[in-house]
């Protein structure tokens, strides 16, 4: 009887059991941390190249030549919206998958005031209003979980000043 009393309270082994009880509650943590700091990063990126794609598009309204821009970097065309996707898409930082990008560019023909713009030269004249819309679809690798997947999303408004 004394034996089996001296085994009960004897802890040997017992940090083993302690470690792995706690060993995949921590790797769970570590790869959260890792996981929500991508999501934040890739948030960081949708919200910023809304931005900087309006103020692309901005700069590139009817006034200038007309000519389609050849180069994400050419200052003296007049952007499409094919241009402002091919834009957003040169811009994707490592890490991010381009066929989970989408942006759409829209020239609403308001002014930022709401009232109608003169678009003499089509919608993307000075003075009227272009919005750029971009979206990401981030996929995190998370086991027994249905729904991996987040949709980013930002948009951005900004008057044509070109």
């Amino acid at each position: 009887m004394t034996r089996n009393i001296r085994i009960v309270k004897d802890e040997e082994g017992s940090e083993l059991v302690d470690f792995a009880l706690c060993v995949p509650l921590l790797f769970g943590i570590m790869f959260g941390v890792v996981y929500f700091s991508f999501a934040l990063y890739a948030n960081h990126f949708v919200a910023n190249a809304a931005k900087e794609a309006a103020r692309y598009a901005v700069v590139r309204g009817s006034t200038w030549h007309g000519t389609s821009c050849a180069t994400q970097s050419g200052l003296d065309c007049t952007a499409t919206s094919t241009d402002i996707a091919s834009f957003v898409a040169a811009e994707l930082p490592p890490g991010l998958s381009p066929s989970n990008l989408s942006v759409t560019t829209t020239w609403p023909g308001t002014t930022s005031w709401g009232g109608t713009c003169d678009s003499w030269n089509g919608s993307n004249s000075p003075d009227c209003q272009v919005s750029v819309q971009v979206n990401y679809l981030l996929t995190l690798p998370l086991p027994f979980v249905k729904q991996n997947a987040l949709q980013l999303g930002s948009s951005s408004a900004m008057t044509i000043s070109e």
